[in-house]
């Protein structure tokens, strides 16, 4: 059976299926989360698995993956026509609706997340609520919850307990943004998104992006604060960076290379959105100058001894890389997916605007907003400098 020629049949759309729904707010939704995710992940490595070398950024991660949690779901919202009716899914549950098992893993998680910071910051709530005054003094004092105990007896339960939310706190995080891949993957499924592969793909990403976005936050923070960044972290940082990177571009890679071995008739229409419609933001940007260039770089850190000035630089270079690289694979899966249509011979067009409402200007505010947070709270709850365990 010989192809379809593209060019006489390419502007064939079903009069129902002319235009991009799913727009810039669902391109941020699962990049938010999969910061979150991600940086939960460092955290962990050192309160569950006992990476030492992580200490440094463990109370920073925490801090970081709860500012962007608090507007993993504001896209979402933004994107709604009645962003109000959002909260029916917790009053009116219905177990059937994928979305609304996003609202209650959202939830959970974000419980979960609330309750390890405040264990593993008690004892400095506590410390600060003797030391400040005013409005400071009233804050802190609120935040100990009446439990000013921090003897050694205490301090070992605190460990047990933050350990404990730790480690159930890795599959939650999994869940959080496997589920935003399952959301693609099976809710809405394409040719270009209906593997079983899209959760991991998703999960592998977010640990990614969200060590990049690690690195970047505590180099800029370090600068800024004017403390000593320490090499032993930025090295093992490095190290998981590197690990997740190959991981991800090699499942990507192959669930490509499978679909063009196969040959099916799906292949048709995925062939000619790489070649021409995702050719500059999946091939170009996406692969070879986003995923390429800090495999690279940062298998050359990881392998050769190099000064740690070397290492510094090639760390921050290659995280702002791959912080682009993971947007532009959600935007290549959520914009890609949509622009063919179901009839599969023709293809739609999305060209975001500056001052829509779920335009670039949105996009941007949204982003800013939980760095402001993460700034906030790393003044509220210094954990850079006193690096002390419990």
């Amino acid at each position: 059976m010989e192809h379809f020629n593209h060019f006489h049949f390419l502007e064939y759309s079903f009069p129902n299926d002319m235009y991009i729904y799913w727009t810039l707010m669902i391109v941020l939704y699962p990049y938010i989360t999969g910061l979150v995710a991600g940086a939960f992940i460092v955290s962990s490595l050192y309160h569950v698995f006992g990476k030492e070398e992580l200490k440094p950024v463990a109370k920073f991660s925490l801090l970081m993956a709860f500012g962007f949690l608090l507007f993993a779901s504001v896209p979402l919202l933004n994107h709604l026509g009645h962003p109000e009716r959002a909260f029916n899914v917790m009053i009116t549950p219905n177990f059937t609706s994928a979305i609304s098992g996003f609202g209650f893993i959202y939830s959970t998680y974000a419980i979960l997340l609330m309750l390890e910071i405040w264990f593993v910051f008690r004892k400095d709530i506590i410390l600060y609520s003797q030391k400040t005054t005013g409005f400071l003094k009233f804050f802190y004092t609120t935040l100990t919850l009446g439990n000013f105990n921090v003897s050694d007896e205490a301090m070992k339960v605190d460990h047990k307990v933050v350990t404990i939310l730790a480690a159930i706190g890795i599959p939650m995080a999994c869940m959080l943004h496997g589920y935003v891949g399952f959301l693609f993957g099976a809710v809405k499924a394409n040719p270009w998104w209906s593997t079983p592969l899209m959760p991991v793909i998703f999960l592998l990403s977010a640990a990614v992006s969200g060590i990049a976005m690690l690195i970047l936050l505590y180099i800029i923070a370090s600068k800024f604060m004017k403390i000593d960044i320490h090499e032993e972290c930025i090295r093992s940082l490095n190290k998981y960076l590197w690990a997740f990177l190959i991981a991800d571009v090699t499942l990507e890679m192959l669930e490509i290379l499978v679909l063009f071995y196969e040959s099916g008739e799906e292949w048709e229409v995925i062939h000619y959105l790489l070649a021409n419609e995702l050719f500059y933001s999946f091939i170009i940007f996406q692969v070879f100058i986003c995923s390429i260039i800090p495999l690279i770089a940062l298998g050359i850190v990881n392998i050769l001894t190099l000064s740690f000035r070397v290492t510094l630089f090639t760390s921050l270079f290659s995280s702002l890389l791959l912080i682009f690289q993971v947007f532009l694979m959600r935007w290549n899966v959520v914009i890609g997916g949509q622009h063919f249509s179901k009839s599969f011979i023709g293809f739609k067009e999305y060209h975001p605007l500056f001052f829509e409402k779920e335009g670039i200007l949105a996009t941007i505010i949204i982003f800013i907003c939980p760095l402001i947070v993460i700034y906030i709270l790393n003044r509220l709850f210094p954990n850079l400098k006193d690096n002390e365990e419990f």
